[in-house]
């Protein structure tokens, strides 16, 4: 999701993607819908808005989700896991966060875990982000994740 200012401040919860991270990610998923998007800044050719909710729609196909990072982020991730339970395949941008319940509640249910190297420098912003990040995919069925690192930047 999108923002022009205030990007770690506590009045957003919304962090745009680099643009460069996401087409790393695209080249192996394929992705065909954003469930967590604005038309300005939709990473996919179909994705949903804060209006039509993508809590309340179906994921279906390769999903790409970088959702609300405030007290919703639970639901998200809870919605990421089961969506793939049935079909889909998940992939979530999310803060590392490993001592919250939905780390462990959702998070260790995923596939794979890939903890970001360095911090993503998310749009709009004039830095680095403030805190890690983690990739984490999530597909039908049980699993141990596979934890793993990627870069935040493609080295030059």
């Amino acid at each position: 999701m999108t923002i022009t200012s205030g990007l770690f401040s506590s009045n957003t919860i919304e962090c745009e993607t680099p643009q460069d991270f996401f087409d790393r990610l695209d080249e192996e998923f394929s992705f065909t819908l954003d469930p967590s998007a604005t038309p300005d800044n939709a990473k996919c050719p179909r994705y949903y808005t804060a209006d039509e909710d993508g809590l309340e729609q179906p994921w279906e196909g390769a999903v790409f989700c970088n959702p609300p990072y405030g007290r919703v982020i639970g639901r998200w991730v809870e919605k990421g896991y089961r969506e793939a339970q049935r079909g889909a395949t998940v992939v979530m941008l999310l803060p590392s966060r490993t001592d919250t319940r939905w780390w462990h509640d959702w998070v260790m249910r995923a596939r794979e875990i890939r903890f970001v190297k360095g911090r993503l420098r998310f749009g709009g912003s004039g830095g680095s982000a403030p805190f890690p990040s983690a990739v984490v995919v999530f597909k039908e069925g049980a699993y141990q994740p596979v934890i793993s690192t990627m870069l935040a930047k493609t080295e030059d």
